[in-house]
């Protein structure tokens, strides 16, 4: 069995190993090729392109790289009309990931989908789309299922992935003392995303919002994980001298996150995992001037941070465009280190929201309606008429 697997961020590269691994379980013999990172190349991957390239958000940030993209998406459309594969894997990503899917529903390839592109917020006419070219949808936020089923697409909700591995590798305390943090001070996680754009509009505010809080506060301390897909050395040049001394910490997310009073954190999947670890947040989000109004114009949604529309309420304040200013922040981490009774009782709504995401073993279920699938698809093709 020989699988195109498509991620192109670095959360779907984890999630692409961990499927990946779960499918050779089941039939070691399997071959993958597609697009991932590192994770994905370590779990057995062989990968035609990156992701290092393909963090872009919005339009305009996509034209910037344009070239690139386009050469990503001529290639893997290729691969798709070679008819090397048993199967397409997509996993989020649907800005190419439904173009990729229509190109496997034309040459006859069933198509998985793995985190459902999220019409409930915006562009809910794909759809359409999404019925006639995706053979099986994996959802992984509880209230999808009802809304693909509904429209007649093929959807599962089987869990979230957090399920199985958001979780610390150590105690709170041991961390703090590999981290050489002084546990009676108040320690603030900076969490800038994991795109290269994302650094780029969030990190300075961000320390600058920092040194606000250390002003006010008189002593705190601070760490930064470094994102898989983010080169320290970058982040390093960023810091320059580094006078707050803010520590980088390479390969460890959930134990900074778990060792932190209070995490500025950039919008996107990292929220939820904080959020399952009760870290409270002050979310923040900037995009193009032009991106954010063309996203308003397109986007339906109360809510941004994913940790904030799972629970369906803004349990993490959100600032976003205009309101990511070192004020606002530096004023929403103070409320909460402040006010101890407030940080305990967000930390405890956090916490609740991991008993709506699933059970253990999500990766290994998914794998397992895959090779179903594809058992009863080989048997159908067998069968004379």
């Amino acid at each position: 069995m020989n699988y195109l697997i498509i991620a192109g961020e670095a959360s779907g590269d984890l999630h692409g190993s961990k499927l990946v691994s779960a499918l050779k379980a089941r039939s070691p013999e399997a071959g993958f090729k597609g697009m991932g990172g590192a994770k994905m190349r370590e779990a057995g991957v062989d990968t035609l392109f990156g992701i290092e390239r393909m963090g872009a958000v919005g339009i305009v940030e996509v034209l910037g790289d344009f070239g690139h993209y386009y050469k990503v998406y001529r290639t893997l459309m290729r691969e798709i009309a070679s008819r090397s594969y048993d199967a397409l894997i997509l996993i989020d990503y649907p800005t190419l990931n439904l173009r990729l899917a229509k190109q496997g529903r034309r040459f006859g390839c069933p198509v998985f989908f793995f985190i459902s592109p999220q019409i409930w917020a915006w562009r809910k006419g794909r759809i359409k789309e999404i019925r006639e070219s995706v053979s099986k949808m994996f959802v992984i936020l509880p209230f999808e299922e009802k809304l693909y089923l509904d429209a007649g697409v093929d959807a599962e909700f089987l869990g979230h992935p957090f399920v199985d591995h958001v979780q610390p590798s150590r105690s709170r305390e041991e961390s703090q003392i590999k981290y050489s943090l002084d546990s009676k001070v108040k320690t603030i996680g900076l969490l800038p995303g994991s795109r290269m754009n994302e650094i780029d509009s969030l990190l300075n505010v961000m320390v600058e919002a920092a040194e606000k809080i250390r002003n006010e506060l008189g002593d705190c301390q601070f760490l930064l994980p470094v994102a898989n897909s983010i080169d320290p050395v970058i982040l390093k040049q960023r810091l320059g001298t580094n006078p707050l001394g803010i520590k980088l910490i390479e390969g460890e997310p959930y134990d900074v996150m778990n060792s932190c009073d209070m995490l500025i954190i950039a919008s996107g999947s990292a929220t939820l995992e904080a959020g399952m670890l009760g870290c409270p947040m002050v979310i923040i989000y900037k995009l193009n001037r032009l991106t954010y109004w063309l996203a308003k114009l397109l986007v339906d949604a109360p809510l941004v941070g994913l940790v904030n529309i799972v629970a369906e309420e803004e349990v993490a304040k959100e600032l976003i465009q205009d309101k990511v200013t070192v004020e606002n922040i530096s004023a929403e981490v103070l409320a909460v280190l402040q006010n101890p009774e407030k940080g305990k009782a967000i930390r405890e709504r956090l916490l609740k929201i991991k008993n709506t995401l699933g059970r253990p073993g999500v990766m290994e279920a998914v794998a397992k309606r895959i090779a179903d699938y594809m058992d009863k698809y080989r048997d159908n093709e067998k069968t004379p008429v």
